[in-house]
């Protein structure tokens, strides 16, 4: 059984088969496909010719990353003013002003020893350190930015690590400060430390850390962590005072400004 093709009516309302437009419009429809698949094919070859670099930008920005401690200059790992908008309590500006560079070195004794056997898996390539003040000079923070032996891999794991075992919150962690002579860092020991900050990167063989203090130099019975210290209602000195964010605030910007420098020119916005 066969069916005859429906009709229309041409513009003097004659019956006309549709056959023919019908036709006509699955032929149209065919070049659009065609061009359509065309238009895609074309992008996909622009995409081959020009080269995905996401995968490859990933891995040259973690090699140039672990090669920062000697191929760029200092100001730009730790400029020497960071300007910390809404990093304060209740969002308030923060300014702070570099006071001492330590020497580039090794980890030996940079570390309390059990901080020191956390970081171990990832190996010690650099350390580079910091103290920088905040603009009443009241306070005043270590920045340490370790350079690690690590592939990513090796950093993902000590990153799970460090969120899972909650090693970050832990006073027997903190990270120990850099008492330059001469500077109102002199007297920031290891019994000033007040709140303090520990960020693994997994986009880098870096850890980024923070440790802040009291720049009159009085002691701290009890220490805690920035990601504690910033809670709303916190009524521990350190908290009460701003140290938890003056330790994070200014160990973010030195992470971004590391970021920075370990982007290739090529994917820099311009």
């Amino acid at each position: 059984m066969s069916f005859g093709e429906p009709e229309g009516y041409d513009e003097r309302a004659r019956p006309r088969p549709l056959g023919a437009r019908v036709r006509m419009r699955t032929v149209a429809a065919a070049a659009c496909v065609v061009l359509g698949l065309g238009l895609i094919g074309g992008a996909m070859t622009g995409s081959w010719l020009v080269g995905d670099s996401g995968g490859d930008g990933a891995k040259d920005s973690f090699a140039t990353a672990g090669s920062l401690w000697h191929s760029v200059p200092v100001d730009q790992l730790f400029p020497r003013n960071v300007e910390g908008k809404g990093a304060g309590p209740g969002d308030a500006d923060r300014t702070w002003t570099r006071i001492a560079v330590a020497p580039d070195s090794g980890c030996a004794d940079a570390f309390d020893p059990l901080l020191r056997q956390a970081l171990a898996p990832v190996g010690c390539q650099r350390l580079l350190r910091a103290t920088y003040v905040d603009a009443t000079q009241s306070y005043v923070t270590t920045v340490g930015i370790l350079f690690t032996k690590a592939d990513a891999a090796a950093m993902s794991a000590l990153d799970t690590r460090f969120s899972k075992e909650g090693l970050g919150r832990r006073t027997d962690l903190m990270p120990r400060p850099y008492a330059a002579k001469d500077t109102l860092a002199a007297g920031f020991g290891t019994a000033q430390r007040a709140s303090w900050t520990v960020s693994v990167l997994t986009d880098a063989p870096v850890v980024v850390y923070a440790v802040s203090g009291w720049a009159d130099g009085r002691t701290v019975d009890d220490p805690q962590p920035a990601v504690t210290a910033m809670e709303s209602g916190d009524t521990n000195a350190p908290a009460q005072a701003g140290l938890g964010h003056e330790a994070k605030g200014l160990a973010d910007r030195i992470e971004r400004a590391l970021r920075k420098n370990a982007t290739p020119a090529s994917e820099q916005p311009s």
